[in-house]
């Protein structure tokens, strides 16, 4: 809980810093996040070292495409601010803690229960009483959901949940950045956030979990036959 805090404070210093400063600044702040995250990774397993980075890849990898190319949301300088992509494995990382502090106290039904209950009751708020109309935040809350009924690992989806719904409420607020009314090209209502923004959170999870465990093992195995090579030309 602690980490999660701590990471939670650091993205609310950083966008909040961000809306005062220019492109020059930005890289500054982009540099930082990214030895916050490398400090971070330091006292975390191997397995969720790598789960982290991919994150990391496929977020960024998300981020060009639904921003840069797609306009569904748009940063306040327009642009890509260098401190992203590290600041995704920061959420995930909160995500997780959130998670492994759940499931050691015994919480964890608990957290995705609050999390499923959240993001269904945002998706109906926004479909009828909030003052802009969000459907494509209810298809995408409506994904959520499975994931956290059926996924394979709920906790972790809950964890991100909370932190991603708190990091879009103060990130659009700030003005950090904006999402289309509309998503473009579809016609379909979408909100400021949208209700549903955790899903494409979790997809990038998804990936990681599945991809996480080959490319350590791949790692492990390249380290061996590295080794082996080195003791062999010591022998000759």
């Amino acid at each position: 809980m602690t980490r999660a805090l701590a990471i939670v404070g650091y993205i609310a210093v950083l966008l909040a810093v961000d809306t005062q400063v220019a492109l020059p600044g930005q890289l500054v702040l982009g540099a930082l996040t990214w030895l916050a995250l490398g400090a971070a990774l330091l006292r975390e397993t191997p397995l969720l070292r790598v789960q982290t980075l991919v994150v990391v890849a496929v977020a960024t990898c998300g981020e060009i495409l639904g921003s840069i190319v797609w306009g569904v949301y748009t940063y306040r300088l327009e642009n890509l601010p260098s401190f992203v992509p590290p600041a995704h494995g920061l959420v995930y990382l909160a995500g997780a803690a959130l998670a492994g502090r759940a499931g050691a106290t015994g919480s964890g039904r608990l957290l995705v229960r609050v999390a499923l209950v959240g993001v269904l009751a945002w998706a109906v708020a926004g479909v009828t009483v909030l003052p802009r109309a969000d459907v494509g935040g209810a298809l995408g809350a409506v994904l959520l959901a499975v994931y956290l009924l059926r996924g394979r690992a709920p906790g972790v989806y809950a964890g991100v949940f909370l932190v991603v719904a708190w990091l879009e409420l103060y990130g659009t607020a700030l003005g950090t950045w904006r999402w289309a009314v509309e998503i473009p090209g579809t016609g379909i209502p979408n909100g400021n956030p949208p209700s549903g923004v955790a899903a494409g959170y979790v997809w990038f999870d998804i990936v990681a979990l599945a991809a996480a465990p080959r490319l350590l093992v791949a790692w492990e195995r390249l380290r061996g036959r590295a080794h082996g090579g080195e003791l062999a030309a010591r022998s000759t």
